[in-house]
């Protein structure tokens, strides 16, 4: 019986919705889901698996103008997703009307491999809406198939899914079958800490903050947790941890239960905030926290 496995990355706008499809696909959450752009930091790998297929999904960053170092290190990731792709989703949704970076654009329309343009949120859509929106990616992207698509109420998900295997080439898996991911337990820690920021606190704190877990002790009954939250400033530290530490306790409670449910172990979670100034323009802390592969 014959075998297809293949890369399959999946780029677009901020808060198009990829995260929200590649855990449709996976069903896990493994992508930080919230209605606050620029979620997404690092290329998070999802591995579906079946008898007769691997399929590696690549959730990356939202294309953006990069401001500073870690912007610009999160571009990095998307400008890979075009290297070893074997088959490429360019993710939009209704409304949109380009893509936010012309050098990325010209990538996917001269894309030497299958590109899926998949126009999400048509759940918000009107039928007159939808038809001027395929209209208009038609013109833009010729080389794309065109699916509507709603990645929250999973409509047309399976479609594309058959279609992506369908596209794959024959190839033994690239990774032990009962794999999910290619992260380990510890970048989960940090970004279900950091989805419960993005959620809890407004404005700069949640682009300003990097989670780092120290300590990871998995015994037979319970995992044993110890995170740091690294700001920029002072002023930082004291929003993270709120009057009488409220703030922070909220964010630790909340953070510990979807970890029990990720690994399906009781979780004892202890978090501190420190100082890490200017750390999202430092190369070398960049490196650190696995932005910078330079």
């Amino acid at each position: 019986m014959s075998h297809k496995a293949g890369f399959v990355n999946i780029i677009g706008n901020p808060n198009v919705g990829k995260s929200t499809l590649m855990n449709a696909f996976i069903g896990e959450r493994l992508s930080i889901i919230t209605s606050k752009a620029q979620t997404t930091r690092h290329r998070i790998l999802g591995i579906v698996n079946g008898d007769d297929f691997q399929v590696v999904l690549s959730d990356t960053p939202g294309i953006i103008k990069p401001a500073y170092e870690l912007q610009n290190a999160m571009m990095d990731f998307v400008k890979t997703a075009f290297e070893d792709a074997d088959v490429l989703l360019y993710m939009v949704e209704i409304g949109d009307k380009e893509l936010k970076d012309e050098a990325f654009f010209n990538k996917i329309i001269h894309a030497k491999i299958p590109v899926l343009l998949l126009l999400n949120k048509i759940d918000t859509s009107n039928q007159e809406q939808l038809e001027a929106q395929v209209a208009l990616w038609q013109e833009k992207v010729p080389n794309a198939e065109i699916f509507p698509i709603s990645a929250l109420k999973n409509f047309n998900v399976k479609e594309v899914f058959d279609r992506i295997l369908a596209l794959l080439p024959d190839s033994p898996p690239y990774y032990p079958k009962d794999a999910l991911t290619d992260k380990p337990e510890r970048f989960f820690v940090n970004e279900i800490i950091r989805e419960k920021i993005l959620l809890n606190y407004d404005k700069e704190i949640p682009y300003a903050v990097e989670v780092e877990t120290e300590e990871f002790k998995e015994e037979e009954h319970i995992i044993r947790i110890k995170a740091l939250i690294m700001v920029e400033r002072e002023t930082q530290k004291g929003i993270i941890i709120g009057h009488k530490g409220g703030a922070l306790k909220k964010v630790g409670t909340m953070a510990r239960e979807d970890m029990e449910k990720f690994f399906g172990k009781q979780v004892y979670l202890e978090i501190f905030v420190k100082i890490n100034k200017d750390w999202r323009s430092n190369a070398r802390q960049l490196r650190r926290f696995g932005y910078n592969q330079k």
